[in-house]
């Protein structure tokens, strides 16, 4: 599903502020693996994410996809394929437009489609669904606009909105890290619903040590640049916080 093979990169090459953020990395993750990935500041775990999006093109080594080399594709070219959830609840969603217009543009990101998309009762329906789910109680307000949300509340919404194409990966980028801790179980339980229910292949990037050893299926120490653990289930099961804890110094 997702592999990249000595992936290296390099920001400012040949300046004096030259940083090498990826290091020779080499990774498969294969379809519906959750994995969790932890990291100092500065260990490479956005960039490595930035990588997998497109946000951001590899020095050197290569990237696939379903077994296609995308390594050259931007970050719109690959979103056929790569949904992303991002630390700022700001991001990722139109703040002046109402939640329906929102999901709207949402069904339209992977493909070209007729622009009446998203104005018909059965669409209006289907997001009123959706969002009950959640148990918000947003689903009775669609013409609200999005920027009168709570953060929470957004970054919930963004989750919805990121499989209502089709979409095969999931990278979540810190998605609670701005929340306080209820929104943040409303987030993270709606993620894990989701990862299960579309079996979505996932990357999630947490400082939090608890939510580390909650979810995912895999877990991934970047330091330096460079992958230093990789765990399985089994192994991630058996770590307790004192020992990660440990990971960083």
């Amino acid at each position: 599903m997702i592999e990249l093979s000595h992936i290296t990169k390099v920001f400012n090459r040949g300046e004096v502020n030259e940083v090498k953020a990826l290091d020779d990395v080499s990774l498969q993750i294969d379809k519906g693996e959750f994995v969790v990935l932890v990291g100092a500041n500065g260990s490479g775990k956005t960039t490595l994410l930035n990588i997998i999006s497109g946000a951001v093109l590899p020095s050197e080594g290569a990237v696939l996809l379903h077994g296609e080399d995308v390594s050259h594709l931007p970050e719109h070219k690959r979103s056929r394929w790569v949904a992303r959830v991002f630390q700022n609840p700001l991001a990722g969603t139109a703040p002046e437009l109402s939640i329906l217009d929102n999901f709207r543009l949402a069904a339209l990101r992977t493909q070209r489609k007729k622009l009446k998309i998203g104005i018909n009762e059965a669409f209006k329906a289907s997001v009123r669904e959706k969002i009950a789910g959640l148990g918000l109680g947003l689903e009775d307000k669609l013409q609200q606009p999005m920027g009168t949300l709570s953060g929470g509340q957004r970054q919930a919404l963004t989750l919805l909105m990121s499989v209502m194409d089709h979409t095969d990966i999931l990278l979540l980028d810190e998605p609670t890290a701005a929340l306080d801790p209820k929104s943040a179980e409303v987030v993270l339980s709606t993620a894990e619903r989701l990862i299960r229910e579309y079996q979505l292949t996932t990357v999630l990037i947490t400082h939090n040590l608890r939510e580390t050893q909650r979810f995912g299926s895999r877990l991934i120490q970047m330091n330096r640049g460079r992958i230093a653990r990789d765990l399985d289930g089994a192994a991630k099961e058996k770590l307790g916080l004192e020992e990660m804890y440990s990971w960083f110094g």
